[in-house]
């Protein structure tokens, strides 16, 4: 029988191409994404819309809830990313308008009927600890846009989300940018302008984890914080991975080319595959 010899430099070429591909594709099990979305003040429809498009492009299956009151531990054990955008609130008393910033919640001619509409935090510190412990597990975690109001409700959620909502102006075009902190998701990206709701938000971490900011360049400003605000940030958390972007108040803004590039980027960095 003849004698295969195999040298050492093939079997570290070939434990480093191994090692290049995702956890997930070496089990040959697609990834799977869960995403709960959707509150008062954003529409479940244009989230799941706009996300559609980007999972579709990358060939991943994903799974949408409502449901936040089934966040736990057994609803996350079948995916390897989880997704949210919505708020921190729910309405347990109901409101007369499906938007307070329109104008069916000031015109109606019984508005003394209805109660003054009074949220109250949905989040457990179970399920915030149930998210901390998917991501510290080796999950990947991207929350979008409001989702860090979250934070405001959950120490758990916060500590693993990495900061919390301040707030933001009306809608009106700000530009988004790479800061000087090299990394995969931004390599080579350029500005790009969208008219959506620039978030200020507090941010918790190492400022080298700071990727994106948001900046408005005519120089509006917003509760004394100036004209800029940090937009995204990326980092390990355990043996998992967290990416927060801000922008996603509409699908125009959503589906802009640079940030559709920025969300697919995301995904494939918190899966291992960037």
């Amino acid at each position: 029988m003849r004698k295969i010899e195999i040298s050492r430099r093939a079997v570290m070429n070939g434990i480093a191409a191994t090692a290049a591909i995702p956890a997930w594709a070496q089990t040959k099990a697609k990834p799977r994404a869960l995403a709960l979305i959707g509150d008062r003040y954003h529409n479940p429809d244009y989230i799941r819309v706009s996300l559609d498009k980007v999972f579709h492009d990358l060939n991943i299956a994903i799974d949408y809830t409502m449901d936040y009151g089934s966040l736990s531990a057994t609803l996350l054990k079948p995916y390897q990313l989880l997704l949210i955008l919505r708020d921190g609130m729910i309405w347990p008393g109901g409101y007369s308008g499906p938007d307070s910033y329109n104008e069916y919640e000031t015109l109606l001619e019984n508005d003394s009927d209805f109660p003054a509409a009074k949220p109250v935090s949905w989040m457990k510190e179970e399920q915030g600890l149930a998210v901390k412990n998917f991501v510290e597990a080796g999950g990947g975690f991207y929350p979008l846009h409001n989702s860090s109001h979250i934070s405001l409700s959950s120490k758990n959620y916060r500590e693993v989300m990495g900061g919390a909502y301040f707030g933001h102006p009306p809608l009106r075009p700000f530009q988004v940018h790479a800061t000087a902190n090299a990394h995969p998701i931004t390599a080579g990206m350029k500005p790009f302008i969208v008219n959506d709701e620039q978030h200020y938000v507090d941010y918790d971490k190492d400022p080298r984890y700071v990727i994106l900011e948001s900046e408005n360049l005519d120089g509006l400003t917003y509760e004394g914080r100036g004209t800029k605000s940090p937009a995204g940030r990326a980092y390990d958390f355990g043996k998992g991975r967290v990416v927060f972007t801000a922008v996603g108040h509409t699908i125009h803004a959503m589906w802009n080319p640079q940030y559709l590039e920025l969300q697919k980027r995301s995904i494939r960095w918190l899966l291992r595959d960037l």
